[in-house]
């Protein structure tokens, strides 16, 4: 588990997934939303060459997103997905609290950028894209695994599922 790519709808965890996975087994992490996101939210023309450069690089872990701009790169060069294939209530507990602490706290996100509950009402949103687009990615995320027969696939479907696997994860990673 060298280069992890780590799947799943917005609020299925997968960037805690992935600070977890940076701490326990050293891999270097890129967040994607850093790298795409420029100020007043747009997209950075930088955004393909650096995961580009990043990717090509021996070991990593990130969040798979922007299939639009990167199709099957990550894909291609991860050895491991981990998906969090986490119910939709699970999902949209998670979501809705994040963009609610985010927007309440003001915090900077990416490049000068914070959540306004006014942006809620954007159909791109992560609350309404993680309700309206719950099934579907589940059905894209079986269909690019079945495209990349090479990826050790980790399918994780509850909170509880993936702190076991980290759990073991941990007790592996002391034992070797």
């Amino acid at each position: 588990m060298q280069r992890v790519l780590i799947a799943g709808i917005s609020g299925a965890g997968k960037t805690t997934m992935a600070r977890v996975l940076e701490s326990r087994l050293g891999l270097p992490r890129h967040e994607l939303d850093a790298l795409h996101h420029g100020p007043g939210w747009t997209k950075r023309p930088e955004f393909e060459s650096d995961v580009e450069r990043f990717s090509s690089q021996p070991r990593w872990v990130t969040e798979d997103q922007y299939h639009q701009f990167l199709h099957d790169l990550l894909w291609e060069r991860a050895d491991t997905v981990i998906w969090l294939d986490l119910p939709r209530r699970t999902v949209m507990h998670r979501v809705v609290r994040r963009s609610l602490a985010y927007a309440l706290s003001r915090k900077e996100l990416w490049n000068g950028n914070w959540e306004r509950v006014r942006d809620w009402i954007d159909p791109g949103h992560p609350i309404r894209w993680a309700w309206s687009q719950h099934e579907r990615r589940r059905t894209i995320t079986v269909e690019r695994i079945g495209r990349h027969p090479h990826l050790t696939v980790v399918r994780l479907r509850t909170a509880r599922e993936a702190r076991r696997w980290l759990a073991g994860l941990a007790t592996h990673s002391r034992d070797a």
